[in-house]
């Protein structure tokens, strides 16, 4: 990227899937008390609101950062495919021996996009419900810039 001009890609993406939050790590008594209904053993399910941002410059011949289908497509490969209407806890192996919260999730989705060879993977920021809301821009998102 040249950094003379700037401009920033955001898309938007949905998924439903299910999780309980529940670790080893703690008694059933603790998982009960830190999780609340959201320990219960059957799970629940959320519609999630997933947003990409992207960066890089403007293609002089094509006027754009990225070509929008590529990245749907590199997203339904990288994330939905394996995200949507399954089981966090049971169906994705990122989340075995990680309990599922929408943080954990959020970092997660980062790590499989930010290999995107047309444009710069800037931030990842998950809806949960219209409440709860997170935001990943990696762990030195300064130091990877060029």
């Amino acid at each position: 990227m040249s950094g003379a001009l700037k401009i920033e890609l955001g898309r938007r993406y949905r998924f439903s899937a299910s999780h309980r939050l529940h670790t080893s790590q703690l008694s059933e008594e603790e998982n009960s008390r830190v999780f609340g209904k959201c320990n219960n053993p059957h799970g629940h399910g959320h519609n999630y609101v997933v947003e990409v941002s992207m960066s890089g410059d403007v293609d002089p011949a094509t006027g754009m950062i990225a070509n929008l289908a590529e990245l749907d497509a590199f997203v339904d490969r990288q994330v939905l495919d394996d995200l949507d209407h399954k089981s966090l806890n049971e169906d994705v192996l990122a989340f075995r021996d990680k309990v599922p919260t929408t943080e954990n999730l959020c970092m997660e989705i980062y790590q499989r996009l930010k290999s995107f060879p047309r444009a710069k993977l800037e931030r990842i920021r998950v809806e949960e419900t219209g409440n709860n809301s997170f935001e990943y821009a990696g762990d030195n998102p300064e130091g990877d810039r060029p």
